[in-house]
């Protein structure tokens, strides 16, 4: 019998997976999560056989939160994604197992039968270098190739092309996100959410609620009397993190340091 965990930050996507694992005989699902910090917490407290792990969810990347992880407990690993074909490549390449949204009960089933022969040949050190090889590809990948060349936003009374690599910054402010290159801000009618999406070819970091950065443009990082994190951006603003992201602000920033 494998333990399973579900990280994903939608419901239906969570249900689905749900819904799957239950018709296996060998897995039942200790836990379902939509949210970075809460995944990691019971990971760690108790680490899974199987873990599906969303590529993209609220407060970092999926692939943040599998570095964060123990490499000795390391679980078989299912990456859900909605990543395009360069990306995927790096996904056989490194033999990392990957469900491509949407997916059916067949393929499903396909990704299962390569679970269960990975687990019984492979350890969790064998585990931990494919991981480690699958995020240095699809690092290089991402150099060479943006999912979204440009992004349109607002400033003043006229519409500009954007590149998603100069944009530092994202701000939710009611139905719109504000953009900041530098000083300079745009407006663009989207959630916080989707703005993450449309910029998954940037490391893009939640470090509240309401704002993300871009990692790129991360020069200089402290703490504060409290233990939040203030964030120095290559532009010259100054951002803080929140008191429900300080350990997933944290667990990213601990997969950067050297050694």
């Amino acid at each position: 019998m494998m333990d399973v965990i579900i990280v994903d930050d939608e419901p239906a996507a969570r249900r689905t997976l749900r819904e799957c694992c239950a018709r296996e005989a060998d897995l039942c699902v200790v836990g379902e999560y939509g949210d970075s910090q809460s995944a990691l917490a019971a990971i760690r407290a108790r680490p899974p056989q199987l873990l599906f792990l969303d590529i993209q969810i609220d407060s970092s990347t999926g692939l943040a939160l599998a570095r964060a992880l123990d490499p000795h407990t390391l679980p078989m690993i299912v990456f859900v994604t909605a990543y395009d074909q360069y990306a995927l490549e790096a996904f056989e390449v490194c033999a990392v197992d990957y469900l491509l949204k949407p997916f059916d009960d067949a393929r499903f089933s396909k990704t299962l039968e390569r679970v269960r022969r990975r687990c019984a040949l492979e350890g969790s050190d064998q585990r931990h270098t494919a991981l480690t090889s699958l995020i240095a590809q699809l690092a290089r990948q991402a150099h060479g190739a943006e999912s979204r060349p440009r992004l349109l936003a607002e400033s003043g009374r006229s519409m500009h092309m954007m590149d998603p690599a100069q944009i530092e910054l994202v701000e939710s402010d009611r139905n719109y996100v504000k953009l900041f290159v530098g000083r300079e801000v745009f407006h663009a009618r989207s959630t916080l959410q989707q703005a993450e999406r449309s910029l998954q070819s940037q490391p893009m970091l939640r470090i509240s609620r309401s704002c993300a950065v871009n990692v790129n443009h991360v020069r200089q990082v402290s703490r504060t009397p409290r233990g939040d994190f203030i964030l120095v951006l290559a532009g010259g603003m100054t951002v803080t993190s929140s008191e429900g992201f300080r350990e997933s602000v944290r667990d990213y920033l601990a997969t950067l340091k050297l050694g």
